[in-house]
């Protein structure tokens, strides 16, 4: 039997942003069932009891907290109410995001600023509120921001959301360059295409859905399960040699193109 002593997370705390459904959601659960305490986000509270009461049902110490990502000072209040309320914080994971699709040439500087400072700003400032708590404790972190296929491929009337994630790639490898000294991880993973409430619109398009489909070549969507093993895998230990790395999990998408 192979040792996954290096997977396990007991003791860790986690934040996670954006963690009342979807993704945010499926990677909480996920560290907790690695052993983590969770700190929750959401712009709403209400909105953030399914996923404690999941979190409850494995045991998990949780708190919820409210933050809206594109506001500076939540970045900061959150990373302080998880680290006061556990003592720590161990791992951030940046995975907050809008989208909207809209034609370049209707793009007006509204849509622009929200998505990118939700997407980009509220990422960064998130990481470096972490990154000075971590530094502050003296222990080892673990930064991982949720990019996407657009940080690596152009997506008609994208965009702004593209742009956004192209920008978030390019921080993960900065940050994780300028804090190595101080014994801090950044890496990213980039969910392939995956059904969740702010992408559901595409997949009852059934031309659209073939589409996709033909370009993947394990010939189908993801799962939530599917970002959990990676998600752990880069919050743990099993990854202490790896930083600046963006995990494309895609069914080899991005392989194959």
């Amino acid at each position: 039997m192979p040792d996954l002593s290096a997977f396990d997370l007991t003791g860790r705390v986690a934040l996670v942003t954006g963690a009342s459904r979807g993704i945010g959601q499926s990677i909480a659960l996920a560290l907790a069932k690695a052993g983590a305490s969770l700190a929750v986000t959401a712009r709403s509270l209400p909105a953030l009891d399914e996923t404690l009461g999941q979190l409850s049902s494995l045991g998990a110490p949780a708190i919820a907290v409210s933050q809206d990502v594109a506001v500076v000072a939540d970045c900061r209040t959150a990373v302080t109410q998880a680290a006061t309320h556990f003592g720590r914080l161990d791992i951030l994971v940046n995975n907050a995001g809008i989208e909207q699709v809209c034609p370049s040439l209707d793009v007006g500087e509204e849509l622009w600023d929200h998505i990118v400072d939700v997407n980009l700003k509220g990422a960064f400032f998130c990481a470096q509120a972490a990154a000075a708590r971590m530094k502050e404790d003296g222990r080892p972190g673990s930064i991982v921001n949720l990019c996407s296929l657009t940080s690596h491929v152009g997506v008609p009337t994208a965009v702004p959301y593209g742009s956004s994630k192209s920008g978030l790639l390019g921080m993960t490898r900065a940050l994780s360059a300028e804090w190595a000294p101080l014994r801090i991880r950044v890496n990213a993973i980039a969910p392939g295409y995956f059904q969740t409430a702010m992408t559901q619109g595409f997949y009852q398009d059934s031309h659209w859905r073939d589409a996709m489909l033909a370009k993947i070549p394990q010939a189908r969507f993801g799962e939530m399960a599917d970002l959990q093993g990676a998600a752990v895998f880069l919050a743990s230990d099993a990854s202490s040699y790896i930083t600046g790395q963006c995990l494309a999990v895609d069914g080899g998408y991005l392989a194959s193109i």
